[in-house]
């Protein structure tokens, strides 16, 4: 059955599947049972939730199949160019032909009612009658390549086998095949989408409109992504109100009163581009957009629709220094890397800055079933599951629902696998997004003399595959100077030989291409790879990683990056940065009346398999948090203009979770009750920062400082690992 709100009179799929999943528990539960208990603690299940983890996956076993595709071996690895976006193009002043078609205040979406609670020259110290700059984007299917290589098909086994065409025309083991283009639902048909150049001061207005009805070019839709073909947009962690949020708190409240935006319907967000508080203190650096469509974030996220927003900071005499503070330009303020050109159209582009979007993607073998929770309800009636797709060979593979997370086996670099950066000899500006739906990166810069070989013959299969190739004798040359976190610049660099990237967080460095680590200059023609060391066989956690096991074999090269000739260079890597907002001294004095939240694993399973605070999430209601300290139990609801301290629990089960809390930056005060705000976590150096997301390790938890600012309204706080998302690992909370 396809997606249907409540508002609309009939039963959501959530619902339904959360009633039948309460009458499957009991066969779960007793299935739990007879595991024994050295099994659980293996598992990481030996907690007080470890018996309920143990029925989910004994309910979802009888549900979906846990087998995922093993993809064709791209033969030719760093072929193809690294994309590095352009801005995108505004739409021209005067191009709307009537006021009503305009962005304004009073219409914030084809939904009726809807306007914006704060206008573009209704921020403090904004000038009367400043106009957004607009963009227009549109949601359209379209193709995309991750590789122009030809490609070999291998099971798991990492022996050739064989393979299909779109006809389901079979071909024999051993064929070297060219890969079909994959379908996506992309901004503006690309994947990633835009990139927008933002700057303080400027706001921005993009009206993101549905056209994934239109299918010129007759693509097969597959079995993933919205059903209904809707899309909500959210700009990941921009300081907005409620109604350009992009959250399904807001949209199911009041408008369109639905998961998202369905086809023919369109939204203005407006990106005001001003600091909570107009705290200088408290401006970002990097945003991404992307999906969050209530229940398929995480299938229209792999389906394509990622976008990019870096933001500069042009304010001039900032901190003493001359010029825009970090506007792209190397010579003024800052000088963070970054030549700048001012484009006619009012946007401009930033040399020797660039970002960098992860995604690991999983292409079809023709042989794998598909079966998951979402078929056995009819979401996708043309896809016949469950059965084997022999004509989808060679093109994404998603399930909407693994037990243990959802990873791919190829990584991409801005959507293409295995890409090469070609570099001056100078410094550089990296900004990394993960983009994956679970997957956690570790990065180190590596040189490697004998240079990437396949994995498949180095005698590796199954899990072990993943990433398809390793350079064997891969050794650190370089080291990363992180200047900032998803929160914005740091206070002072931090010089790192290796970092974590979870899902949804941003990290930016510099990196000195002039020289190696130990002081030996770089010729042109040298070669570095920027290298996954994180071996994450499924989305539960990591198998290992430098924090916890590292496995020296698992150096997975994931783009190649060739130095070329020395140019000029006028940037320098600061000292200092932007101080972050300081904590008030009593602090603590907010410990008794926290807020508390608790992700745990659910015990029926199903579409309700993720919980805060033991519910699901709800879009209609405000959660309420666990029992503090002080004995009250209150609803996440907190006053414009305060501050206060939540708590944010991993439940347990062996699950990592990056969660996510929309809105304003938090800093994060005590992990494990140990109190970080003056000296961070070794294996989270960038607690001392600004952040969105908080990384949780197995059983931590934490408590965040954070304000609530600006503006009033719904907003939500879910886990950033798509799949938990999508089944009700997401929780309301509001400003009033």
């Amino acid at each position: 059955m396809t997606d249907v709100s409540t508002n609309h009179g009939r039963v959501s799929r959530r619902t339904m599947l959360r009633l039948g999943a309460a009458g499957t528990a009991a066969t779960g539960m007793a299935a739990a049972k007879i595991i024994a208990t050295p099994d659980l603690a293996d598992k990481g299940w030996l907690n007080r939730n470890g018996l309920f983890e143990a029925a989910a996956v004994a309910w979802s076993d009888a549900v979906y199949i846990e087998k995922f595709p093993t993809s064709p071996l791209i033969l030719e690895p760093f072929k193809d160019a690294l994309t590095i976006p352009k801005a995108a193009k505004p739409t021209p002043a005067g191009t709307w032909k009537s006021w009503a078609e305009s962005p304004r205040k009073d219409k914030q979406s084809s939904s009726p009612d809807t306007t914006h609670q704060i206008w573009c020259d209704e921020t403090p110290g904004a000038t009367p009658g400043t106009e957004p700059i607009v963009y227009e984007f549109d949601l359209l299917v379209r193709g995309h390549s991750f590789t122009s290589s030809k490609v070999l098909p291998i099971d798991s086994g990492g022996q050739p086998t064989v393979s299909f065409d779109s006809n389901g025309t079979s071909y024999p083991a051993g064929t070297v095949r060219t890969l079909p283009q994959s379908t996506i639902y992309g901004f503006n048909g690309t994947f990633p989408g835009p990139m927008v150049n933002a700057e303080y001061g400027k706001p921005v207005v993009i009206r993101f409109r549905n056209r994934l009805d239109e299918n010129p070019w007759g693509l097969d839709r597959q079995d993933f992504g919205a059903p209904d073909w809707s899309f909500l947009t959210h700009l990941h962690n921009a300081h907005t109100a409620p109604e350009s949020d992009g959250n399904p708190h807001y949209t199911m409240k009041y408008g369109p009163k639905y998961q998202g935006y369905r086809p023919g319907e369109w939204c203005d967000n407006l990106y005001l581009n001003w600091p909570a508080g107009g705290d200088d203190r408290e401006k970002q650096s990097f945003f991404w957009f992307h999906d969050h469509r209530m229940d398929h974030t995480g299938s229209n996220v792999y389906k394509g629709m990622v976008g990019l927003y870096p933001i500069y900071d042009p304010k001039t005499g900032y901190q003493g220094l001359s010029g825009m503070y970090d506007g792209g330009d190397e010579r003024q303020g800052l000088r963070l890397p970054g030549v700048r050109t001012n484009n006619a159209d009012g946007t401009f582009d930033v040399k020797y800055d660039i970002p960098l979007a992860f995604y690991d993607v999983r292409l079809d073998d023709g042989v794998t079933t598909h079966k998951d929770i979402h078929d056995s309800q009819g979401e996708f009636p043309l896809a016949g599951n469950p059965r084997t797709h022999p004509e989808w060979w060679g093109k994404s593979f998603f399930k909407h629902f693994p037990n243990h997370g959802f990873v791919g086996d190829i990584f991409t670099v801005n959507g293409t696998a295995f890409p090469v950066l070609r570099v001056k000899r100078r410094k550089y500006r990296l900004r990394f997004l993960d983009a994956s739906v679970a997957r956690i990166y570790e990065f180190k810069l590596m040189t490697s003399t004998t240079g990437p070989v396949a994995a498949k013959d180095l005698g590796y299969s199954g899990d072990e595959l993943q990433g398809q190739y390793r350079i064997t004798d891969g050794q650190q040359c370089m080291k990363f100077t992180q200047i900032a976190s998803d929160g914005g610049l740091l206070p002072k660099p931090i010089v790192r030989d290796s970092f974590e990237l979870w899902p949804a967080k941003r990290r930016e460095f510099i990196v000195d291409f002039t020289k190696y680590q130990d002081g030996t200059p770089t010729t042109p023609g040298d070669v570095i790879y920027l290298t996954n060391v994180m071996k994450m066989g499924d989305g539960r956690m990591w198998d290992s990683s430098t924090r916890f096991s590292a496995d020296p074999n698992y150096k997975v090269p994931v783009m190649k990056i060739i130095i070329e000739e020395a140019v000029v260079d006028n940037s320098k890597i600061p000292t200092k940065m932007r101080p972050v907002p300081p904590l008030p001294s009593n602090w603590k004095t907010l410990m008794d009346n926290r807020m508390i939240f608790e992700v745990q694993r659910g015990g029926a399973g199903g579409e309700t398999e993720w919980l805060v605070n033991g519910q699901p999430f709800e879009p209609n209601q405000i959660t309420t948090s666990l029992k503090n300290p002080a004995g009250k139990t209150p609803l996440a609801q907190q006053r414009k203009g305060s501050f206060n301290l939540w708590e944010i629990r991993n439940g347990g089960g062996g699950w990592v979770h990056p969660f996510h809390l929309h809105m304003e930056e938090h800093r994060t005060v005590m992990r494990n009750g140990k109190d970080v705000s003056a000296k961070a976590d070794a294996g989270h150096p960038d607690d001392l920062s600004r952040e969105d997301l908080v990384n949780l390790d197995p059983s931590e938890s934490v408590i965040l400082y954070r304000g609530f600012r600006d503006f009033t309204g719904p907003y939500v706080a879910h886990c950033h690992n798509l799949a938990h998302e999508d089944h009700a690992m997401m929780f309301g909370w509001e400003i009033v």
